[in-house]
């Protein structure tokens, strides 16, 4: 059994890790072994994330006091929490792919921006392009009129230049 202050410990790096967390995953596991447990933690962990078994009571106590309570709605029997501090594609897809092959650890549901969704949006999170590819489409669309513009703007002083080349040629056999 646990000591108060061994639970305060615990209830204290919980709360601090969903204060950082930018996405979380919360997962069911039954007949997980240890084998298991470290490879997930190994993935995650190479992902920019931590997977942490939790106590229940404990994980609602510290989602309450950090404005995180949508998480308890997923919270029942043993359960596990991936708190991802970097992109949370990647660690879905890890996650994802990690969970077809080891059917004793489901996905119960995830929180993102602080909204909980239950576990079928992991099949269209998986699909999104990591962070870096969507910000080099963004700035791509963004600077595609800037760029057609400037091709606009070159193409007139181009023909013009043409144009006194042509006048150029014409003058120089009308006087040869």
């Amino acid at each position: 059994m646990k000591t108060r202050a061994k639970k305060a410990e615990i209830l204290k790096s919980l709360e601090e890790k969903l204060e950082r967390a930018n996405a979380l995953f919360v997962l069911s596991f039954k007949g997980f072994t240890a084998h298991e447990s470290n490879e997930i933690r190994k993935l995650v962990r190479e992902k920019g994330g931590e997977f942490k078994v939790v106590k229940n009571t404990l994980l609602r106590i510290a989602s309450e006091k950090k404005g995180k309570q949508v998480v308890n709605d997923y919270v029942e029997g043993p359960t596990a929490i991936v708190f991802s501090y970097q992109d949370p594609v990647e660690i879905a897809k890890v996650l994802k792919e990690y969970i077809n092959t080891h059917p004793s650890l489901t996905l119960r549901g995830l929180v993102l921006q602080d909204k909980g969704y239950d576990a079928a949006l992991m099949d269209e999170l998986v699909k999104l392009p990591p962070k870096e590819v969507l910000i080099a489409q963004l700035l791509g669309t963004i600077q595609a009129p800037i760029a057609n513009f400037v091709g606009v703007l070159s193409g007139i002083l181009r023909k013009f230049l043409y144009v006194l080349k042509a006048i150029e040629e014409k003058k120089a056999k009308g006087e040869a």
